[in-house]
């Protein structure tokens, strides 16, 4: 059979062109569609594997949190045993101190003066006592300040006159003295004492 066109050879052209360009749209739409869905897709599954990836390191950053303050728990069970270890060896090193001071005190005493009482006050020590003379006190005093090991800065508080009953009878004029002095880290073994530091006596008649 022969087909006949009786439509204008034109319109005909412009019917095929505008089919052709509905097609062409249609599968651009469709290209352009996948293209979307599959650049979709792909961010998807890259945001998945980050989350993921996140996921992994907020676990490991809260075993590492829990290992720091399991860290910082140790160290301060450390700083804790270090203090008490210092505090047992200051104590061992100082345990025999009083016996130096003591022993220092009656090395450094002239004659003619007796000690009333000795009170300690961390490195302070207050020292009350009575003297013959206040040349005596004076050289208690350079005693103190420069031949002793143990003690160091004596500061005369105060020194008055005063009257002294003896027995039997009598009466006899002393001088009533306090001083201050300082405790110092001295040798493991006191030197000698000097030619005028004798042990103490109170004041004779």
């Amino acid at each position: 059979m022969i087909a006949i066109n009786l439509l204008p050879h034109r319109e005909w052209a412009r019917k095929k062109r505008r089919e052709a360009f509905y097609t062409q749209l249609v599968l651009a739409v469709l290209v352009g569609v996948g293209i979307a869905v599959g650049v979709y897709t792909l961010y998807e599954v890259r945001i998945g594997a980050q989350e993921a990836r996140n996921r992994l390191l907020q676990t490991e950053i809260a075993k590492l949190d829990a290992q720091i303050k399991e860290i910082a728990t140790l160290q301060e069970e450390l700083d804790a045993l270090k203090a008490r270890q210092e505090a047992v060896e200051s104590l061992q090193a100082d345990r025999n101190l009083p016996v130096h001071l003591l022993n220092e005190l009656v090395r450094q005493l002239p004659d003619g003066v007796a000690l009333r009482s000795i009170k300690q006050s961390g490195t302070s020590i207050a020292i009350t006592g009575v003297a013959q003379s206040q040349e005596r006190v004076s050289e208690l005093l350079r005693n103190l300040g420069g031949a002793s090991p143990w003690l160091t800065q004596p500061q005369l508080i105060e020194i008055a006159a005063a009257t002294m009953n003896l027995n039997p009878g009598g009466q006899r004029r002393v001088f009533n003295f306090s001083l201050r002095v300082q405790q110092a880290k001295g040798p493991s073994a006191p030197g000698p004492a000097p030619a005028a530091a004798k042990p103490g006596a109170g004041p004779s008649a």
